[in-house]
């Protein structure tokens, strides 16, 4: 009973666990400032696919998970998809530290162009706007910013992005399912 008690106030205090966002609604426009304090709007990614990705250089799920990330960016580019011509990631930090963000991004080689911070930490304004309480916390979504997954992570990323492609709906409407 003791431990059904302490369990029950664990999930209370952390929050809901339910997505802000559900797959078939356009994700609202993100606009934060790069590692050069230029404004990046989520917007400017439209026509690809885009990985939103709510991540931090101290947390290490989020850490754990960027090489894998990496693989499906490298992969996934330059191909074409039923909604949109490539495929970026779109790294929103909530980190306070700049140093820490920017040694976390060289570290683990995450070589898109658009990682963005506000370093506000917990109450980062695309973080709030998303109802983000837990990293990492992601969406995918397509060219043209509808989400067509939420939290894709590990292997799910990689499926999303192969249902998504252009030769897997032509593969599909000649093959089926």
């Amino acid at each position: 009973m003791k431990q059904l008690l302490i369990l029950s106030l664990a999930l209370v205090l952390m929050g809901s666990t339910d997505p802000t966002f559900k797959v078939g609604e356009v994700a609202p426009d993100i606009a934060l400032p790069n590692m050069n304090g230029e404004i990046v709007k989520l917007s400017s990614l439209r026509g690809q696919m885009v990985f939103i990705d709510f991540w931090a250089s101290w947390c290490k799920p989020c850490r754990k998970e960027n090489p894998r990330i990496l693989a499906d960016y490298l992969k996934y580019k330059d191909e074409e998809f039923e909604n949109g011509t490539g495929f970026t990631v779109y790294g929103v930090s909530l980190d306070k530290k700049k140093e820490a963000w920017e040694k976390a991004i060289a570290k683990d080689s995450l070589i898109w162009d658009t990682h963005v911070s506000d370093l506000k930490g917990w109450k980062n304004e695309a973080a709030i706007a998303y109802g983000i309480s837990s990293v990492p916390m992601s969406y995918l979504i397509d060219g043209d910013g509808v989400i067509v997954a939420v939290n894709p992570r590990g292997d799910k990323l990689e499926k999303e992005l192969k249902k998504n492609r252009k030769s897997e709906s032509w593969f599909k409407s000649l093959f089926g399912n």
